[in-house]
């Protein structure tokens, strides 16, 4: 009991001040390895403070991805130990794992919004972790506060989409929806994985700016992974530079030379000259989006 007390505080605090992230001696596999392939993330040592905006940058295949999955609770390490808060996640009860989990905002590259779903509803989504089982199952047929769903929305320009529904828009407005979901969320951590690779370079510049200035203005813990280095560098004070799994380096803003980026994109120079398809698509590129599959806790 009073362990589990011990927990409930270390998790307020962190709703109040960011929640600080450790890994130590951390491995992992892609959620999508095959058993027995080689992990994506290699003896990772990182600490991240309460509170900072950080930016992972790195090639393809550098283990990005894997590793938001793991700081989201979203599965194991297959070695070493991650801590929230001071906490393991994965030696709580079931109960306090999902108490952790509604303090952590996983934001994906592709936005798991349901197509026939209106705008307002999906933002307001942002607020389930919080909700019960009635407010939640209302909220789908009745919002319940639509100004704070525009106000999100305006954030990112998007305020007159506000009843449009999901299927009829681009792919980067999609991407800014589920960028939105974030300003409502009950969330210490924000997760951001690839928020820019539908937006054009205006509005980019307009999403990375609102989102690092909310997070440091509610004191939210920012680590978003970005291809767009002049964006990272520009809006985070702190690079981490990941590269087949593991942390080539970890300096501010300031400090990362084109020597480090040199080193951490051979042989992926396409990427680091902003080459990439996804960095080309307009925005009503992928407009007609595919199936999603939702999973829900």
């Amino acid at each position: 009991m009073r362990q589990q007390l011990e927990i409930w505080v270390c998790f307020e605090a962190a709703a109040q001040t960011g929640l600080n992230i450790e890994l130590l001696n951390l491995d992992a596999r892609h959620p999508a390895a095959l058993p027995g392939a080689a992990a994506a993330l290699r003896a990772l040592n990182l600490r991240i403070s309460a509170g900072e905006q950080v930016a992972i940058i790195g090639p393809s295949g550098a283990g990005k991805t894997t590793l938001l999955q793991v700081l989201a609770c979203a599965q194991p390490p297959a070695q070493g130990q991650l801590q929230l808060a001071g906490v393991n996640p994965w030696t709580l009860s079931p109960a306090d794992l999902r108490r952790l989990r509604g303090q952590l905002f996983l934001a994906p590259q592709v936005p798991p919004l349901p197509p026939r779903q209106r705008v307002v509803t999906s933002v307001l989504a942002g607020r389930l972790p919080s909700m019960g089982l009635w407010a939640s199952l209302r909220s789908l047929f009745y919002p319940t506060d639509i100004p704070a769903a525009h106000a999100a929305l305006m954030h990112f320009d998007l305020g007159d989409k506000l009843f449009e529904r999901v299927d009829r828009l681009s792919g980067g407005e999609r991407q800014r929806v589920g960028l939105a979901r974030a300003l409502l969320a009950p969330a210490s951590l924000w997760l951001i994985d690839e928020p820019l690779s539908a937006l054009d370079p205006m509005r980019a510049r307009m999403a990375m700016a609102a989102l690092v200035g909310l997070a440091r203005e509610r004191q939210a813990t920012l680590v978003a992974t970005l291809h767009q280095v002049d964006m990272a560098l520009a809006n985070f004070p702190r690079i981490i530079g990941l590269r087949d799994g593991q942390v080539l380096f970890d300096l501010p803003a300031e400090h990362v030379s084109p020597e480090h980026l040199a080193h951490l994109y051979d042989q992926h120079e396409h990427e680091l000259r902003g080459d990439t398809l996804p960095l080309t698509l307009p925005e009503d590129a992928l407009a007609a989006p595919a199936p999603v599959l939702m999973h829900c806790r």
